[in-house]
């Protein structure tokens, strides 16, 4: 399989990965996490693990999800706060349903929220 590298400031090296991956979200998508009580906007995506080793290691191992697979960035809610959340395809759940997300960072990423998901920003777009 071909594969391509990437630097990643959370992990703070560079991240080996395929050229291809098949992440089910898109960037302005809005989800679920399966097991924790929050939802959020997906504003990045990295195509497999790409944080620290400690950040993964704090995972309890019967939860620890697959290094190899599409890990989200969202800007996260729940009822008591608003953050950053780096999650695992395997943990996400579509929840466009859900209408918009409070988070007070999202009209600085995204446009109006639409048809169930958000529109990037012009200009932000890779």
């Amino acid at each position: 399989m071909n594969r391509a590298s990437f630097f990643s400031p959370q992990a703070g090296r560079v991240i080996d990965a395929p050229f291809q991956t098949r992440a089910r979200f898109a960037i302005g998508d809005v989800v679920r996490h399966k097991q924790h009580d929050f939802r959020g906007v997906i504003f990045d995506i990295d195509p497999v693990f790409a944080n620290s080793e400690e950040w993964y290691q704090s995972i309890p191992l019967e939860l620890r999800p697959s290094r190899e697979q599409p890990y989200y960035h969202l800007l996260a809610e729940n009822e008591d706060s608003s953050y950053v959340a780096y999650v695992s395809q395997e943990n996400l759940l579509d929840d466009a349903d859900g209408g918009p997300v409070e988070h007070p960072s999202v009209s600085e990423i995204f446009e109006d929220f639409r048809n169930g998901r958000y529109q990037l920003r012009r200009g932000l777009a890779h």
